[in-house]
């Protein structure tokens, strides 16, 4: 049980040699450390099986002053399974790729021997602590511990200043003290809106009474999207600590951690922390004996999309269906049970201990005069380096697209890239050089959102690409206004006959009008946002759409249903492979004889160009 900070401070002390080790340029102890990435990615990738056997392969060889440690995601996912290490005295070294076989080299060669496998290595473009040593712009705050530490042993979370930050405003700070400080600082909320921080914290702490909530928002339902799970993964007592930082800071005694039950590896890691903060006394009555009381609960969600948003998660939390109500009054004034609720997503909790520690200046001064601090964000798509980043406001897209991720794969031409997921919009070449900010991202028609960035290349269909947004916003809307339930669905509509040929000449003009309707009378955020992936994709590929509706037609030949189907007769051998996927019998012909496809039964769905070995299919 810790009951100051000077007690803490003795424990980081205890974990002194595991920190000089994992600092960049090695440390002094005698001991080398194996860090092997084991969050959902790396698991996936084989990340155990190669644990295991890099385990096995050092107890064959009887190497000693070795340890073993299980870390998060290091945000390198596309060349996991990912192995560092951190040998004393020497800089870390990140291997990729590696597999079972290349484990056992690895001890082989670099453990054994001090050779270093080169072909295995790969360069990691971060820093974790000053902006300006940055390589290629990356900068971690939120993400700082995650592949860096065992999130499942609070001893290496307090060895990188775990819990300090709270110790420090117990200790130091009355609750306004510590509201002013992120009022400074200029945090903003970052799984969306962009609304500040400190102006949140600030409304519930204004309201009177003694019952008050601290919820972190962990459901993150975009496609692409995985920055809060490998926080969670990597580094689940900082949103513990920032979490609880809130509730002293508002008034709160209780927290709730609302996270999607498709996360379960999260889930077990949040699971074990908690435990572990209440049994070292940050958690539970009377915080390392400040008086104040808080502990924290944790709630799953079904995976709504829509339970994102604070006021349906907040009736998701009591039970109740998940719908979001009309704002004010807000949660701060009255949210959970009818009181003072505070809702914050994980990235911004993440960001609060290393505020309070480095000071509000150190973080301001970090990003542009209106959006500070750093963005994680999810880079996946058509790119060489697909994986977690975390970059200074105001950095461009083209800086992460080809500086951090590599540029586009396979050689292709970059064509769009979609961020803020289903609310936000596509970006296309003409604006990548936009600095990433609230505001600029807003003008151009999309948002920040949570931080999910999906690349694409000239291979999509920009009206098949608003098409599965639409799909996933339609499905997703909980129905309880009009815009969005109907909307939604007609605009859909809408989007699959212009990808079928169907579209009448003036449908683009009464999509238009839809999209602005829904965006000025739906609900809630999320339908109110539900068009930007039509809206901003009709404005800068406004010729893509006219193809499809004028000359029936899909550039990139992603819309299947644009394409006629017929049977090259000097080709065909009668084989019956077409006939028998055709789903709705278009094919007819006898077995080794030339087969017909009749034209107003097929629904171009081109099961049958894709099945024929013989290349007798031909389409147009």
């Amino acid at each position: 049980m810790v009951n100051s900070i000077e007690e803490l401070r003795e424990i980081k002390s205890s974990q002194a040699d595991v920190r000089s080790l994992r600092e960049t340029g090695g440390g002094k102890g005698k001991v080398t450390e194996v860090l092997v990435g084991l969050a959902t990615c790396g698991i996936a990738a084989g990340g155990k099986e190669t644990y295991t056997a890099i385990e096995e392969k050092i107890a064959e060889l009887g190497l000693d002053d070795i340890r073993m440690v299980k870390v998060g995601c290091i945000g390198s996912c596309y060349c996991e399974p990912t192995v560092q290490i951190n040998a004393p005295g020497k800089a870390p070294v990140y291997y990729g790729y590696v597999d079972e076989a290349a484990g056992r080299e690895i001890v082989e060669k670099h453990l054994a021997k001090g050779e270093v496998v080169e072909e295995k290595v790969v360069n990691m473009t971060f820093n974790r602590t000053d902006p300006v040593k940055a390589k290629k712009r990356q900068l971690r705050i939120a993400l700082k511990n995650c592949g860096n530490l065992d999130p499942e042993m609070i001893s290496e979370y307090i060895a990188f200043d775990g819990y300090e930050a709270l110790a420090k405003v117990l200790r130091d700070y009355k609750p306004q003290g510590v509201i002013d400080i992120l009022k400074e600082s200029g945090l903003r909320g970052r799984g969306g809106g962009g609304f500040p921080t400190g102006l949140k914290w600030q409304a519930t702490f204004d309201q009177p009474g003694n019952e008050k909530y601290m919820i972190c928002n962990a459901d993150e339902g975009d496609p692409g999207a995985y920055m809060d799970r490998s926080v969670l993964e990597g580094d689940p007592h900082s949103v513990l600590e920032g979490l609880t930082i809130g509730g002293y800071a508002t008034g709160a005694n209780h927290g709730i951690i609302y996270i999607r039950a498709e996360y379960p590896l999260a889930i077990e890691r949040l699971n074990i922390a908690m435990a572990q903060a209440r049994e070292m006394g940050f958690l539970g009555k009377n915080i390392m004996g400040s008086g104040f009381d808080f502990d924290i609960e944790m709630r799953l969600g079904a995976g709504a999309f829509v339970c994102g948003e604070e006021t349906a998660l907040i009736h998701s939390v009591e039970g109740k269906r998940g719908e979001p109500t009309k704002k004010p009054p807000y949660p701060s004034v009255q949210g959970y049970k009818k009181k003072p609720t505070t809702v914050n997503n994980v990235e911004t909790l993440a960001n609060v201990p290393q505020i309070i520690l480095n000071g509000s200046g150190w973080f301001s001064s970090i990003g542009t005069e209106k959006s500070k601090g750093t963005k994680v964000f999810a880079l996946v798509g058509k790119v060489k380096n697909v994986g977690l980043v975390e970059v200074p406001m105001g950095t461009t897209l083209r800086e992460i697209i080809y500086d951090i991720g590599g540029g586009m794969a396979n050689g292709k031409e970059f064509k769009a890239v979609q961020t803020g997921g289903p609310s936000g919009g596509v970006i296309s070449s003409e604006n990548l050089d936009t600095p990433i900010e609230y505001e600029t991202l807003r003008a151009i028609g999309t948002m920040m959102g949570s931080g999910g960035m999906i690349v694409m290349d000239e291979d999509n269909c920009m009206v098949d690409i608003a098409k599965f947004y639409l799909q996933f916003t339609m499905d997703e809307s909980c129905g309880k206004c009009t815009p969005c339930r109907i909307g939604t669905k007609r605009m859909y509509e809408i989007l699959d006959r212009i990808t079928k040929g169907k579209a009448e000449p003036d449908i683009l003009h009464k999509l238009d009008r839809l999209a602005n309707n829904i965006k000025i009378s739906a609900l809630c955020g999320l339908g109110q946002t539900a068009p930007n992936p039509v809206l901003s994709t009709m404005k800068y590929f406004e010729e893509e759409y006219r193809i499809h509706v004028e000359e029936k037609k899909c550039p990139t030949g992603s819309c299947k249903g644009l394409f006629k189907y017929w049977i090259l007769p000097d080709k065909c051998v009668g084989c019956t492979a077409c006939r028998r996927v055709c789903p709705v019998g278009a094919i007819t012909g006898h077995p080794k004889q030339i087969h017909i496809i009749d034209m107003n039964l097929c629904i171009s769905c081109g099961l049958c160009f894709d099945t024929c070995k013989f290349n007798a299919i031909n389409r147009g």
